[in-house]
């Protein structure tokens, strides 16, 4: 199986919505057999349903399932609408792979299944006792489950929660692709510069459909140049749209023979971004959050706000690790891969630019940011600092431009950690 095989089924498995519902389908079918083996062994008589009580418990349990299921769906959906409307379109993909809505459903699928092949099993005169009370528990616990559901996906869905997780998923892609603390004695240059990248060289051009660039296995293409004995330069950055023909891959030295087919096994290109190998995506999306907040339609500073705690505690742990250039070495050491990854100049204009010129016009916005970059200036080492300067600087322009009286203007160029509320100056 290639690495792109492996990424689609593991893409799929963890996106498959109805998958972990059909876990739940066939376990039921498994369990109710077993479940009636047990009773016929056990001679189980605890509570003694009648033939017509049993049947009509059974047929009231699974209409209930089934109304849970057709309410607990059409719930998360309604709730996706609301939140995709109000927040942003992206994070609709991450709700369908959260785990909470999946278990939720299939113990209602699994309880649905089992009250079915329950009733079945009532007979003229036999009554299946055990598979009968194992059918009234399943359902009782499902109505626990539909409770705790309708808790999670209401409280998830909040600007907050979905905040919070897109900053930890971001902070963990931040680890992946950065997994260096800042080290003051390295500089952070890119590999181009070494002897291995010089000479001539030979491209090779992307021939699938075009999309969006969204991961590729590094180790896969480490094993593909160790075979041929080059150098792989990865052109595009994960997160770019690529089109059909455009260039993919650059081979030093240009006559080494390397396998374009097999190279094109190594990379994964769909219709949106992904937060698997893209550390700015979560910063994109809780830009995206932001600027729709502070748009005219909605105009929610508070969420803008919301927003920026989160940007910036995540400049704030990107800022203190060494944003090296994208580079793979084989066993012995030798440089195979060059791949582009965004810089900390990239970060700082993405978490800021969009969200201070939607915001001009909001005190809450322009005291919040500034509050952000002079705690960010403060805190990070010297080399991160000339970006936030610059940021403060245009946000100092904006301010004067937004704000003709004084007043405002002052408030404005005050930075407070709460947007509007805390007089007292940010921490450094």
């Amino acid at each position: 199986m290639t690495w792109l095989q492996r990424y689609r089924l593991r893409h799929f498995l963890r996106y498959s919505f109805w998958l972990v519902p059909l876990v739940w389908m066939l376990a039921a079918m498994v369990a109710l057999p077993a479940v009636r083996w047990l009773d016929i062994e056990t001679g189980w008589r605890l509570f003694n349903y009648s033939e017509e009580g049993a049947r009509q418990i059974l047929n009231g349990l699974s209409s209930s399932m089934l109304t849970f299921m057709v309410f607990a769906v059409s719930a998360l959906l309604l709730a996706l609408q609301l939140a995709s409307s109000a927040l942003s379109p992206r994070i609709i993909a991450g709700a369908f792979a959260n785990r909470i809505p999946q278990f939720s459903i299939g113990v209602f699928v699994f309880s649905y299944v089992f009250a079915l092949g329950a009733v079945a099993r009532v007979e003229s005169g036999q009554v299946p006792q055990l598979v009968v009370f194992v059918a009234i528990v399943s359902n009782l616990f499902a109505i626990l489950v539909f409770f705790w559901f309708v808790y999670r996906v209401g409280s998830s869905l909040r600007p907050v929660a979905i905040l919070l997780a897109l900053s930890r998923s971001g902070r963990k892609v931040v680890d992946s692709v950065y997994p260096h603390a800042w080290n003051p004695g390295a500089a952070e240059s890119a590999p181009q510069a070494r002897e291995e990248l010089s000479g001539s060289s030979r491209v090779i051009e992307y021939a699938g459909a075009s999309g969006t660039f969204l991961a590729f296995g590094a180790a896969e293409l480490v094993e593909a140049a160790r075979r041929a004995e080059c150098v792989i330069e990865l052109i595009p950055q994960v997160g770019d749209f690529v089109p059909m023909g455009d260039p993919l891959f650059r081979i030093y030295p240009a006559e080494r023979n390397v396998d374009a087919a097999a190279l094109s096994q190594t990379v994964a290109f769909g219709a949106e971004r992904t937060l698997e190998q893209d550390p700015a995506f979560a910063f994109r999306v809780m830009v995206d959050i932001a600027s729709r907040a502070l748009s005219p339609a909605i105009n929610d500073p508070t969420t803008a706000v919301l927003a920026l705690d989160q940007l910036h505690r995540d400049l704030l742990y990107l800022g203190r690790k060494q944003l090296d250039r994208g580079s793979a070495a084989d066993r012995e050491g030798r440089l195979r891969l060059v791949y582009p990854t965004p810089q900390w100049e990239d970060f700082v204009a993405l978490a800021v630019s969009e969200i201070r010129l939607f915001g001009a016009g909001s005190i809450q916005v322009a005291r919040r940011l500034r509050a952000m970059l002079e705690h960010l200036a403060g805190a990070l080492p010297e080399a991160r600092i000339p970006p936030l300067r610059e940021e403060l600087a245009m946000l100092q322009h904006s301010v004067e431009k937004a704000f003709p009286e004084a007043k405002d203007r002052q408030r404005a160029q005050t930075g407070d950690l709460q947007g509007i509320g805390r007089s007292s100056p940010p921490r450094t």
